[in-house]
């Protein structure tokens, strides 16, 4: 069986999609990639995928452009022929989905995040809604990785009940990110991890280290993740680099591997504005971290509030700043309770066996094959 997978970077299927497409080449179908290509187009390769490059803006929002994505989405599937698609991303989602009917072929997008679109509201939000509802009209199966989504979706009749199936985020590899003792003795680490963008709640973070910092100097505040990217919401590496120089936040960079890093931090921090399913937090809590994040949809599910973390108001630093506090206060061995009791709900709710489960069960469903 030849099964296409549509995203809007190639480093996304080799960072959260691995699972499934070793899953597709272990069981002997063909596997195709179809999105820009970047730096894990090798990766890909080596791993057995076909790579067939997509031109597209991710975040553009230019009419002609999407008319444009639209054709090409039908040229790639009328050429490369798959039984299948597995989509990710919102332009792969609702315009690979318009493409795959047109032509007949089963399509299974997965709705990992809702986006700016939906955070913005007004005229923006009002097209994205319309956009989803012609795109997944009929499609027998739509993934959602939040309850809060999903609810969402059908709330607003975007989908059918029956449509919707939720799965754990992207699963976690749960021997890669194994528990680690919390460091002793050194000074507390809060780590954020993201791309750096006013949606995933850096501002308010490097707020409530203002406050904390005015009376507890030594604890440390680490951000991780790209500054100034192309978001519309991204913050400048000028900026960054002014909060490094007063003193609130250091600056690590990027990194493609975040184990050691979470490693040498007390607690995992992302007061984001919403989220699918929060890589970032299912990883730091499989490694027995203790989490603190805002109150909405996508962290909550992975939070469970005074048990694995802590939960705050969303954009609302006084909130961040008070939940730091509350852990700051906890003795060690609260600390390191509230981390392995996170790294025991990996282990029931998200173990990236149970998203593998869930496609070659779609996939069966929808063509009759798949292993």
């Amino acid at each position: 069986m030849h099964v296409l997978i549509t995203v809007n970077a190639a480093w996304n299927i080799w960072n959260f999609r691995r699972p499934v497409v070793q899953a597709l080449l272990a069981d002997g179908h063909q596997v195709t990639v179809l999105a820009p290509p970047d730096d894990f187009v090798g990766k890909l390769t080596a791993l057995g995928c076909r790579f067939v490059p997509l031109r597209m803006n991710a975040k553009g929002l230019n009419p002609i452009d999407e008319l444009k994505l639209l054709r090409r989405f039908r040229q790639v599937f009328q050429e490369q022929k798959p039984d299948i698609v597995l989509s990710y991303t919102i332009k792969n989602n609702t315009f690979g989905a318009l493409a795959a009917k047109s032509l007949g072929i089963p399509f299974v997008p997965n709705v990992s995040g809702l986006g700016t679109g939906f955070l913005s509201g007004g005229t923006l939000q009002f097209v994205v809604e319309q956009l989803y509802r012609r795109a997944f009209r009929r499609l027998p199966i739509v993934f959602f990785q939040n309850e809060d989504d999903q609810d969402l979706f059908v709330t607003r009749g975007l989908v059918a009940p029956g449509q919707a199936r939720r799965l754990p985020g992207s699963g976690i590899d749960l021997d890669h990110f194994e528990a680690i003792e919390l460091p002793q003795g050194a000074a507390p680490v809060f780590l954020l991890i993201a791309r750096l963008l006013r949606d995933k709640g850096v501002v308010e973070f490097v707020g409530a280290a203002r406050q904390i910092k005015a009376s507890r100097p030594e604890v440390r505040f680490q951000l991780l993740g790209a500054a100034g990217s192309e978001n519309r919401t991204a913050i400048s590496e000028d900026t960054v680099r002014g909060w490094v120089k007063e003193g609130l936040v250091e600056y690590l960079g990027t990194t493609d591997d975040v184990r050691p890093i979470i490693a040498t931090a007390e607690c995992v921090v992302l007061p984001s504005y919403r989220e699918g399913a929060p890589r970032t937090l299912i990883e730091a809590a499989a490694m027995a971290r203790p989490l603190i994040a805002s109150d909405v949809p996508g962290c909550r599910a992975v939070v469970d509030h005074d048990v694995t973390g802590f939960l705050c108001r969303v954009r609302d630093a006084d909130s961040l700043a008070e939940a730091m506090l509350r852990f700051l206060d906890l003795d060690p061995e609260q600390r390191s309770e509230m981390g392995l009791a996170g790294r025991a709900k990996m282990e029931r709710e998200y173990d990236q066996a149970l998203v593998v489960q869930a496609y070659l069960e779609a996939i069966r469903e929808l063509t009759g094959q798949g292993g």
